[in-house]
């Protein structure tokens, strides 16, 4: 199994970015305490911070699953916040976790160059 990247901007609807950060610190609180298998998970603003960037780092795609089970009940709450911009997934995530992001607005997918 392979190393995931996840990487998503937001932009924060007017007014709910304090809501945003109080949800992002609960969710690393959660992502801290219950999930050994996600290997960063850091958040960084823009300079005027109405824009974020949440870059996470799965060790696998099983650990990715276990992600959303542990912190995806707050997922609507955040997504009430923001606007998703973009959002990627990189690596080469297994066929049970292509078959969950079946649909989604996030991520685009990219996989690894391997020359030939």
């Amino acid at each position: 199994m392979s190393e995931l990247l996840g990487i998503a901007r937001f932009k924060f609807r007017a007014g709910r970015r304090e809501e945003y950060l109080r949800l992002s610190e609960q969710a690393g609180e959660l992502v801290r305490a219950n999930e050994p298998g996600t290997l960063g998970y850091d958040l960084y603003l823009n300079g005027d911070q109405t824009e974020c960037m949440i870059i996470e780092r799965y060790r696998d795609s099983q650990a990715a699953i276990e992600h959303a089970a542990n912190v995806g009940h707050l997922f609507s709450a955040v997504l009430a916040t923001v606007e998703l911009v973009h959002g990627e997934l990189l690596g080469e995530p297994s066929a049970e976790l292509r078959a969950k992001l079946a649909g989604s607005d996030v991520p685009v997918l990219f996989t690894p160059y391997r020359s030939t």
